[in-house]
C-alpha cells in the first residue's frame, strides 16, 4: 500500500502547515464554543492563559470534523467535561473583530454538561475550567463573548451575525 506523502510527516508538522495555510489563504476560520451549564444552573467558563480572561469553552474546527464532534472535544479539552447533551444553538456570530487573531465564523450552541472532571489538558492554552451561578459570572468575557453569553441566557430565536 503506497502512502500519501504528507501521510508521512509527523502530526506537529501538519497541524503547524495548516496553521499558516489558514492565515496565508485569508479566509474565515470555522469555530464552535458552547454556553455550557449544568443541571443545577452553573455555567461553564475557561480561563484563558494568553490573556488571563474568562471565555466560554470551544475553538476552532479540525479538518473533516464536524461541528457536534468539534464541540465534544473542545470541551473535554479545555474544561475537562466528557458529558455533554446538545440543545439548542444561540447563533451564528462572524464579526470579524471578535477575535484579535484572525476572523472567524462561530456556530455557538448551548450544552447541558457534567462537571469537570480533570483539569485542561494544554496549560498552555487554558489555564482553568470553572462552574459559574449566573449572578457570579464575569461581566466581560474574552473574544466578545459577553453578548453570546447573553443571548444564550436569554433564550431568543438564533442570531445571525
Amino acid at each position: 500500500m503506497r502512502l500519501a506523502p504528507l501521510a508521512l510527516l509527523p502530526k506537529s508538522v501538519l497541524g503547524i502547515t495548516k496553521e499558516i495555510a489558514r492565515h496565508l489563504l485569508r479566509r474565515p476560520v470555522i469555530a464552535i464554543c458552547a454556553a455550557a451549564h449544568t443541571k443545577d444552573g452553573r455555567w461553564l467558563l475557561i480561563r484563558r492563559a494568553d490573556t488571563g480572561t474568562w471565555a466560554l469553552p470551544g475553538g476552532t474546527l479540525e479538518w473533516g470534523e464536524t461541528l457536534r464532534t468539534g464541540i465534544v472535544r473542545e470541551l473535554e479539552e479545555e474544561a475537562g467535561v466528557t458529558e455533554v447533551e446538545i440543545e439548542r444553538v444561540v447563533g451564528v456570530f462572524s464579526r470579524p473583530d471578535r477575535d484579535p487573531r484572525f476572523h472567524s465564523v462561530t456556530v455557538v450552541i448551548t450544552a447541558l454538561v457534567g462537571e469537570p472532571t480533570r483539569a485542561p489538558m494544554n496549560p498552555l492554552e487554558i489555564r482553568e475550567a470553572k462552574l459559574f451561578r449566573e449572578h457570579e459570572l464575569p461581566t466581560e468575557l474574552a473574544m466578545g463573548g459577553t453578548d453570546i453569553l447573553a443571548a444564550a441566557l436569554r433564550g431568543e430565536a438564533p442570531i445571525l451575525e
